[in-house]
């Protein structure tokens, strides 16, 4: 592990020098993690069913994303070709295997951003 952490960090390009960065930018990006919150609290739901559980996303930011999250491998499409069409959308096993990672991300929450708040309130009452 030692050789792999020395070898990621002496190189200019920064996807290697910080391989978490690739999954930042996957899972991170905006309106990915109510997306994904959302199917996975959910389960499998409509376009319109996810509208109106993400209120403030538009639907061609929210198509957008879907389309991503499905490229990316996080999702499934599913099409129904019925009259009129269906399209069911639901979180992956892949996306599914988050979930640990979002829990913990919940818990480092709870227990720090109360802390990081009173951090920029010291920061801001000094620049004042």
């Amino acid at each position: 592990m030692a050789a792999d952490a020395k070898t990621w960090t002496s190189t200019s390009d920064p996807e290697l020098a910080c391989p978490v960065s690739p999954v930042v930018d996957i899972v991170f990006s905006r309106w990915t993690t109510p997306i994904l919150w959302a199917l996975h609290t959910y389960g499998r739901q409509r376009f319109v069913e996810l509208e109106r559980r993400i209120t403030k996303i538009t639907p061609k930011v929210l198509t957008q994303r879907l389309r991503q999250l499905e490229r990316d491998g996080m999702i499934v499409r599913t099409y129904h070709p019925e009259v009129p069409p269906r399209v069911e959308y639901e979180i992956s096993d892949l996306g599914r295997s988050l979930a640990p990672l979002f829990a913990h991300l919940a818990e480092w929450a709870s227990a720090n951003l109360e802390k990081v708040e009173h951090s920029r309130q010291a920061y801001d009452a000094e620049r004042s």
